[in-house]
């Protein structure tokens, strides 16, 4: 029963840590139909902005302000990047930005080197917030749910109670009806784009140093967030926050299990890896459309 609660609390934390990933690419790719191949690198800037302002002026200013640069670097690779490459397709989108994941990371290497940093958890963050039966489940596992569930809350919140919730949510479907009402659609685009690169540096803020902080993270944590769109449906937000937490107590459990496989003669925990993408396959033969998505393919 310990080992159930604990690891389904580690489960749900990491689950809430990919649906704020996940989230802004799906929010990108239900508004512009771009799947964004650098949205993990937008991770990985948030954790070595995080770490560079923590070391300077502390982890909880780090929280505002990291998220807050990436979102603006995602405005400007929409304006001046995107923008730019829209009118020759699809195609030209994804290559764009998958040479843009390489440019951040070679970036990274440039700035602060090829090994990990040390970001550390905050001193005021650790230790233990609650006992379950005999162990400590740590305070920062706690935040780390706090900021997530906060985040899905304000998100719900905009889309669904302010004026620019609902020319986005119109946009989603009606893009020319929108623009023909006054909108400047464009600029909207750009928001989400912006939104969505700062919700993935908002999640390596809290993220990067739970985990690690080096520059083969964004490679690390990419094609699990793609898992998460796919399973949960292309762009549903809601089925991106279903597939999360499924995906999260899933690798969460299994790593966890020590079960030999018979007839493969290795352990579940040795499978963990591997599970998220045995998932997506059985839910493509299954329901090509996802689990709560709207529309095959």
């Amino acid at each position: 029963m310990e080992f159930f609660l604990v690891q389904l609390l580690n489960g749900i934390s990491y689950g809430l840590l990919l649906f704020m990933l996940s989230s802004g690419l799906t929010l990108v790719f239900s508004l512009m139909g771009v799947l964004n191949f650098a949205h993990a690198s937008f991770y990985m800037l948030g954790a070595y902005f995080a770490y560079q302002i923590s070391t300077a002026i502390g982890f909880y200013p780090a929280l505002v302000v990291a998220p807050l640069l990436v979102g603006a670097i995602g405005m400007l690779v929409e304006r001046f990047g995107l923008r730019t490459v829209h009118r020759y397709g699809h195609v030209a989108e994804l290559l764009f930005t998958f040479g843009l994941a390489y440019l951040i990371e070679e970036a990274v290497h440039l700035v602060w080197g090829r090994a990990a940093v040390e970001y550390r958890i905050p001193p005021s963050l650790e230790g233990p917030l609650f006992m379950v039966f005999t162990s400590q489940y740590p305070i920062y596992r706690g935040f780390m749910m706090l900021v997530s569930m906060s985040m899905l809350v304000s998100i719900w919140l905009v889309l669904t109670r302010t004026r620019i919730g609902l020319v986005i949510q119109a946009a989603l479907t009606h893009p020319q009806t929108v623009e023909a009402l006054g909108h400047n659609v464009p600029r909207v685009f750009m928001l989400v784009f912006g939104g969505g690169a700062a919700l993935a540096g908002l999640a390596g803020v809290i993220g990067g140093n739970a985990f690690v902080t080096e520059p083969g993270m964004a490679a690390a944590v990419g094609p699990i967030i793609f898992v998460v769109v796919v399973v949960g449906g292309m762009g549903s937000l809601a089925g991106a926050f279903v597939a999360s937490i499924l995906i999260g107590c899933l690798q969460t459990f299994s790593v966890g299990l020590d079960w030999k496989i018979a007839w493969l003669n290795i352990t579940v925990a040795q499978t963990a890896p591997v599970l998220p993408y045995l998932l997506m396959v059985l839910i493509l033969i299954l329901r090509p459309r996802g689990l709560l998505g709207t529309r095959d393919g």
